[in-house]
């Protein structure tokens, strides 16, 4: 018997040797790629600390008054690590947001006392005031970084000294109580129309959700990124870098300008003493986040997750009768355990592996 071959029909393809059959939709596999996404690894840690929190205190954590305050609280910083997302983005860092909120506040404040009254008219002058002083700071910053390439480190630790020094300079070092009232009642503790949403919050979701957009979305993101990927290659390219971080930190400021004003909203004073933490709040919940210190990666979303870690963390010690200076050791330990992560993904990346497997965190090599 002779071998015969089989020809297939015509406009049939045959197999091809070894490819592999083809398959319906691998919802495990798509799963646990998701699983593996920075992002979602950080919401994952947030919800677990809530899950915890509510079962220990089932009655009091999970409550609407609860979650209320945490998102009253976080809302300043939200304001603040808008601008620091965009400097952190370019490889930069901004350590003087605290004192310009400060600087911003007591200006706003003895204009608006100085101009007298307590209506909307002088609230309006006091918040523009506010921006424009955060603004003035912020392309200080940006000009010294962009221009006289001075490292930001060393000028924006120049400035946040010279802000709060200013700040006691026109204060004698009294924080100033005259705010209008109507700052206080409507933006500080009143809620939106028809719901019991923070109006201070409603404020830094809407300034978030359109930074947001900016960073992702647009040219400018585009060219944050660029930036702060490398540098020297922007310039090839065409971007204007020095411009474009004098944008920036002018940004960083404008923002810390509008956080000085809501503070004054929020507190009825200029809290002189009380922001000499803020900085460094900002900054950590930023690189929990996923923001790389090393610039080039990061997201606004990751940012809002990494502003609610610590706020939980506190708000939950503090409900269960914990210390609440607990929480800045377990802030600490996550902001370490994040850099990590990074220098880890960073690492992978150059040598062409995967980025995002936890088995490699646990590998000997380096």
């Amino acid at each position: 018997m002779s071998n015969q071959t089989m020809t297939p029909p015509a406009g049939v393809t045959p197999p091809r040797k070894n490819e592999p059959e083809h398959r319906g939709f691998d919802l495990v596999g798509a799963m646990s790629k998701l699983a593996r996404l920075q992002m979602i690894q950080i919401v994952l840690v947030l919800v677990a600390i809530c899950l915890v929190f509510s079962i220990m205190s089932p009655e009091s954590f999970p409550e609407w008054g609860n979650f209320r305050q945490i998102i009253q609280n976080v809302s300043i910083l939200a304001v603040l690590g808008i601008g620091m997302t965009f400097v952190i983005v370019t490889s930069g860092i901004d350590l003087s947001v605290g004192s310009v909120l400060v600087f911003s506040g007591v200006v706003a404040a003895k204009t608006m006392r100085a101009i007298g009254g307590d209506g909307w008219g002088v609230a309006t002058i006091g918040i523009v005031v506010a921006v424009a002083c955060g603004l003035a700071w912020g392309l200080l910053n940006g000009i010294l970084i962009g221009k006289a390439k001075v490292p930001p480190l060393i000028v924006t630790l120049g400035t946040l000294g010279a802000a709060l020094g200013l700040s006691q300079v026109i204060t004698g070092g009294v924080d100033i109580r005259d705010v209008p009232p109507v700052l206080v009642d409507t933006i500080g503790y009143g809620n939106l129309p028809a719901t019991t949403l923070p109006l201070i919050s409603v404020i830094a979701i809407v300034a978030v959700v359109i930074f947001g957009v900016v960073l992702h979305r647009s040219k400018f993101g585009l060219y944050t990124f660029a930036v702060g990927s490398k540098e020297e290659s922007a310039r090839r390219v065409g971007i204007k870098v020095d411009l474009h971080l004098i944008k920036i930190y002018a940004l960083s400021g404008a923002m810390a300008g509008l956080a000085g004003i809501l503070s004054l909203s929020q507190y009825g004073t200029t809290a002189i003493a009380g922001q000499s933490q803020t900085n460094l709040n900002v900054i950590a919940a930023v690189v929990i986040g996923g923001t790389s210190l090393f610039g080039g990666v990061g997201t606004m979303f990751g940012t809002v997750v990494g502003l609610f870690i610590p706020a939980v963390l506190l708000n939950g010690f503090v409900i269960v009768g914990v210390e609440p200076f607990w929480q800045q050791v377990a802030v600490g330990a996550v902001l370490i355990a994040a850099v990590y992560f990074d220098q880890r993904r960073r690492a992978a990346a150059s040598r062409g592996q995967s980025t995002s497997s936890l088995k490699k965190l646990w590998s000997k090599s380096p």
